[in-house]
């Protein structure tokens, strides 16, 4: 019980800081809203894909660049817990380092989830206005992608805390994680069909976890999916126990 305590306690302290800062949840809602009103619209106007609207198919893309900066991006809070020697405080009560992981993983995954739902919120009023046609945004349809959206968030918040927790400097988390989210941004077909690809690019596209949690997305969203909406349930749920799993050694081995 004492460490559940100690979960819920780290997973409210997060919860708390985000929502203070303001700007932090406009920023994180206002930045993919301008990529699908400028890229979508954009490319939209010239390009169709499997007749679908293009603003329509990089939804699930958009919400996926959504996850993955704002997860990952929550790992230089151990950078700034540790200059600050907050973690040092959590360290020395009884709670057990894989409590102290899943406490922050349970708080960067609220701090996502809210921004994501505002999105859905908004791609929501912009399905009812018109400019995504062909999006299915019913009851059944949105749990299903809430439960990618949930899988994929874990899995992404763990590598930001993994980061984290190895890194001595907010600059150099900052490095690190650009060359992580850009490669599992770009080749998730977040913004393009993948079922086309040049050889060369086909691998590094099929073998990135993110490229499961997009199609899947789409699958519920759009009935449109390269892989059995299974296939892509399974990979994305495995990789987010790997990063569970690695991310709790981490903090285990993790240095002040």
């Amino acid at each position: 019980m004492g460490q559940l305590k100690g979960v819920y306690a780290l997973w409210y302290r997060e919860y708390k800081v985000f929502i203070r800062e303001k700007s932090r949840v406009v920023a994180s809602v206002v930045n993919p809203i301008l990529w699908f009103l400028v890229i979508g619209g954009g490319i939209g106007s010239a390009v169709n894909i499997s007749g679908v609207n293009y603003q329509t198919f990089i939804f699930p893309g958009v919400l996926l660049q959504s996850i993955l900066f704002s997860s990952i991006f929550f790992g230089v809070y151990i950078v700034w817990d540790k200059k600050i020697d907050f973690l040092k405080e959590v360290l020395v009560s009884p709670l057990s380092r894989t409590a102290i992981f899943m406490g922050k993983v349970a708080g960067g995954a609220t701090d996502t989830l809210i921004q994501i739902v505002i999105l859905l919120i908004v791609g929501y009023v912009f399905a009812y206005m018109g400019l995504m046609p062909g999006i299915h945004l019913d009851a059944l349809n949105l749990l299903i992608s809430l439960v990618f959206i949930m899988i994929t968030i874990v899995a992404a918040v763990s590598i930001g805390l993994i980061m984290g927790s190895q890194m001595e400097s907010p600059e150099g988390f900052q490095l690190v994680s650009s060359f992580v989210i850009f490669p599992m941004f770009f080749l998730s077909g977040a913004f393009f069909p993948i079922n086309n690809l040049p050889g060369y690019l086909s691998p590094f596209v099929y073998i990135n976890p993110m490229t499961y949690s997009v199609d899947g997305m789409r699958a519920a969203m759009l009935g449109n999916s390269v892989f059995p909406m299974a296939l892509d349930l399974v990979v994305i749920t495995v990789f987010a126990a790997a990063m569970v799993f690695v991310g709790t050694h981490a903090f285990k081995k993790m240095k002040l």
